[in-house]
């Protein structure tokens, strides 16, 4: 099959073809905002809009746009799908051991208010996760956690949505600007120290939402102190890290700071009127076939509980407790050492690559496309984590046997989430190798110096459809850089807000939805979910595309580096 070449203005007009790279996009968007389709059926049907948009208005031979799709799905298997399972297994050990109920003792000792508990689970906890191991698995862990405290499904997962949103530019030990920076061929240290300059300032914000999110304006008048201290001790430390120590480093330190300065705070301050998860106000809706949302998640209910869980005491012995935490301790640990090149090294040599078969991709300028595919399966992060897993085994009293069969009810708990997932990433690729998303760069790039507030909604627009904010990076980077060029701004500067302006789409990704509702028990309602989170992504988008500006303005220029 002959290369194909792409083209950014296909109809010659490129505000018309800008409108027709923008319709597969304003699709997924109304069909899960609108009309509340199920994630899997708004993917399939927005992957048949790009596709059609593929052929008919890009040229796009049939059968190489199909094989895009296929390339696309492929790459999910590692990037999202073997993540987030292994991180939901995790989970649910602690589940079937018993050991999830003393992790809930042990968060409940923060005191009795359910709205600082989660700032702390899905805040700060979250953020340690997201540094380690990105994906979806921090929506999907603090989620149940927040359940097993007593917060309704739909509510936990907006919550950890939300709240996964600050640590995302430097999550997986900041993947995002390195790739970043090897897509721009710039430092990628460069790239993370103004990031830094951002999203520290979203850092601040986002407690502040999560006490909105879970008890609206009540909330914020009786649990601020907790919001601020959290947010400016997170993002102070975020800042430092990512300036002055290592962009890699950023979340572990910001998420550690952050949940020891709250730990203080609770030392010398309490709620005034401690709000249990019980007094939160009631979002247990029914869905649109009116049948009542679940009360628990599907790891909870398709996961043996012990018996002895109902009769635990109130207290837990120290030993139980450090059982408990000993996977994500553990994580911790075994990323840390990944993070070696004695340890590196090796993992690498399990991986396997190859150019996709049939895919031959130019851009405009007849440059090559990369398609080629490589399959890390020693190095990949779902490895990683399957590795923490048995390693927790013996602390958690897990038989090899049980973990088996805990697996396998894993598999089974995403079910349709796993079609959704492949459809979208699936998506991604046709849009991005047709030229569509090349396209929607170009017209954004023409609107001159204005594009530096126009710069966060680029990365915006990658990771709603790729789900990533690496993704969004490998995609837009080297747009967002060349584009800066040619207005006479800062290439640095907006290749960051491609960065910073992503973390916003994370909370409306297709696939993170697909995950959290997944982790939840509320397959199905991704329409509904995303329709609680929409407003606030485009709020705190809006906020950044204002910081981002000013930063390209004398106004704010002294932000940067």
């Amino acid at each position: 099959m002959p290369p194909y070449h792409q083209s950014p203005d296909p109809t010659g007009s490129l505000l018309l073809s800008a409108l027709l790279a923008l319709l597969p996009l304003v699709t997924l968007l109304f069909l899960l905002g609108g009309l509340r389709w199920k994630a899997h059926w708004a993917g399939l049907a927005t992957l048949g809009v790009a596709l059609v948009v593929a052929v008919a208005g890009y040229d796009m031979p049939p059968l190489l746009a199909l094989d895009a799709g296929l390339y696309g799905m492929a790459q999910s298997l590692l990037l999202i799908l073997w993540l987030t399972f292994n991180a939901i297994w995790i989970y649910n050990l602690t589940v079937h051991s018993g050991h999830f109920a003393v992790l809930r003792r042990a968060f409940g000792t923060l005191g009795e208010d359910i709205r600082v508990q989660s700032i702390v689970i899905a805040f700060c906890f979250g953020a340690l996760l997201e540094a380690l191991a990105g994906g979806g698995g921090p929506v999907a862990i603090c989620a149940v956690m927040l359940i097993a405290l007593g917060v309704s499904p739909l509510k936990a997962a907006a919550l950890a949505l939300v709240a996964d949103t600050a640590p995302v530019a430097f999550g997986g030990m900041g993947n995002p600007i390195t790739v970043l920076g090897e897509v721009t061929g710039l430092p990628a240290a460069e790239f993370g120290a103004v990031a830094g300059r951002q999203v520290s300032v979203l850092a601040v914000v986002v407690p502040f939402v999560l006490l909105l999110v879970a008890d609206g304006r009540r909330g914020v008048r009786q649990a601020w102190p907790a919001a601020l201290v959290g947010g400016i001790s997170f993002a102070a430390a975020q800042f430092l890290t990512s300036n002055y120590l290592s962009y890699q480093l950023a979340d572990i330190v910001a998420a550690i700071v952050s949940a020891g300065a709250i730990l203080l705070l609770l030392r010398v301050w309490r709620p005034g009127e401690p709000v249990t998860a019980a007094l939160l106000p009631d979002d247990r809706d029914a869905d649109a076939s009116g049948a009542p949302a679940p009360t628990e998640p599907a790891a909870l209910t398709t996961t043996a509980r012990p018996q002895a869980e109902t009769s635990a005491p109130a207290t837990d012995s120290r030993a139980e407790t450090l059982r408990a935490f000993a996977p994500y301790a553990i994580i911790v640990l075994v990323f840390a050492l990944a993070q070696f090149d004695s340890v590196k090294a090796p993992l690498k040599t399990l991986t396997w690559s190859f150019d996709w078969p049939g895919l031959t991709v130019l851009t405009a300028a007849g440059t090559p496309v990369d398609t080629e595919y490589e399959f890390a399966i020693g190095s990949a992060t779902g490895t990683l984590l399957l590795l923490s897993g048995l390693l927790a085994l013996p602390f958690l009293r897990v038989r090899p046997k049980d973990a088996v069969l805990v697996y396998g009810r894993t598999l089974r708990q995403f079910g349709w989430a796993i079609l959704a997932i492949l459809a979208v990433f699936a998506l991604s690729y046709v849009m991005n190798l047709s030229g569509q998303i090349t396209t929607l760069g170009v017209w954004l790039a023409g609107t001159g110096a204005f594009f530096a507030f126009l710069s966060p909604v680029v990365g915006w627009f990658g990771v709603t459809i790729t789900g990533t904010d690496a993704g969004a990076n490998a995609l837009f980077g080297g747009l967002q850089t060349t584009a800066a060029q040619q207005i006479g701004a800062d290439p640095v500067l907006l290749g960051a807000a491609n960065s910073s302006g992503g973390v916003m789409a994370k909370m409306i990704s297709p696939q993170n939805l697909a995950i959290g509702t997944a982790a939840v028990g509320l397959v199905g309602r991704e329409g509904e979910l995303f329709r609680r989170v929409f407003g606030w992504s485009l709020l705190l988008l809006l906020l950044m595309c204002t910081l981002v500006y000013l930063q390209s303005t004398p106004v704010l220029s002294w932000m940067l580096p």
